[in-house]
């Protein structure tokens, strides 16, 4: 088959077209033939030499897939031969054919094609584990995604809304605070030139937000804290600035603030399996009815892979990225 892989850790050159031995699927899983593949900031990491894939994963790049099941493993029930499916995968999406765990597989939407299909796995396990679940997000409450033009923002956006929460996101620039708002945003905040803390707690009334989704670490966890109302969560999924930080733990102590946060990529099968099932309970539906929409910026060939990742790293998109066959 037909695969984009890293021969060695480097640019977005580094990605270079080859061939594979198509995979047999095992007990419990089934090949899916790639129509399309997200790209996920994960896959620069790993181009990078920074987020090696877990022991015995392949190092084909790509997280996230949409096409038809071409072989149904062993043991698979509630899939067959030539289901359009989208699925979430520990690697291997940029290939022409990906094994995918059965339980990992959700149905496309109705009337969303394969590239877009391609773009909800990695983001919606994240945002539903992490401010559903972890998050213990409810109607009624305020959430405050950073972030909020990326793959992981438009999502959370865009479910935060949908199950009743008043949402506030921050962006880069204008044009993508005004994507936000179109998305289902109250209000976004443009942090090159605006400080979140007081226009959150200002919205709020004063008692700052319930809930915020955060992927940039450093120095914004101080000022999350202070934007949180009392009894507030926040969720760390990533540190585009850094890991380290200095907390001052009489704040979180006095406002009893809860901090958390968790990866996807090395949880287990199972785990997985079960967040799956829940999304398809409560959110495909969703998803069929047009509630939740397709944001994708661009869609590249697969062997344009290097200037998806270039589009990637520059940060100008707005909304996912996608790779096609």
């Amino acid at each position: 088959m037909s695969v984009v892989e890293v021969p060695q850790p480097g640019g977005p050159e580094s990605l270079r077209g080859g061939t594979r031995p198509t995979p047999a699927p095992g007990i419990g899983e089934v090949l899916i033939e790639v129509a399309a593949a997200g790209v996920n900031r994960p896959d620069v990491l790993q181009r990078l030499g920074k987020y090696p894939p877990p022991p015995g994963v392949t190092d084909i790049p790509g997280l996230e897939v949409a096409g038809h099941i071409a072989i149904v493993g062993e043991g698979v029930t509630g899939w067959r031969l030539g289901d359009a499916v989208c699925a979430l995968v520990a690697g291997g999406g940029y290939s022409q054919f990906c094994v995918a765990p059965a339980g990992q597989c959700l149905p496309v939407p109705r009337g969303w094609s394969l590239a877009e299909a391609a773009s909800l796995p990695e983001a919606m396990f994240t945002v539903w584990t992490n401010v559903f679940e972890r998050g213990r997000l409810q109607a009624g409450e305020s959430l405050l995604v950073h972030g909020g033009s990326s793959g992981i923002g438009v999502t959370a956006i865009q479910l935060g809304r949908a199950f009743g929460a008043r949402v506030f996101a921050t962006a880069g620039t204008d044009e993508k605070c005004a994507a936000c708002e179109r998305l289902g945003a109250l209000r976004a905040i443009n942090y090159r030139r605006e400080d979140f803390v007081p226009i959150v707690r200002d919205a709020t009334g004063g008692t700052g937000v319930d809930l915020i989704l955060d992927m940039v670490g450093g120095d914004y966890l101080p000022r999350n804290l202070e934007a949180l109302a009392i009894e507030g969560r926040l969720v760390q999924i990533a540190f585009l600035r850094s890991p380290r930080v200095e907390l001052d733990l009489s704040t979180v102590m006095r406002r009893r603030l809860t901090i958390t946060g968790s990866t996807l990529r090395p949880r287990t099968v199972q785990e997985k399996a079960a967040i799956a099932e829940e999304l398809r309970r409560q959110v495909w539906p969703l998803l069929d009815d047009m509630r939740v929409k397709p944001a994708i910026h661009a869609s590249f060939p697969m062997a344009g892979a290097a200037d998806a990742h270039r589009l990637m790293e520059s940060s100008a998109h707005i909304g996912k990225i996608v790779l096609t066959r």
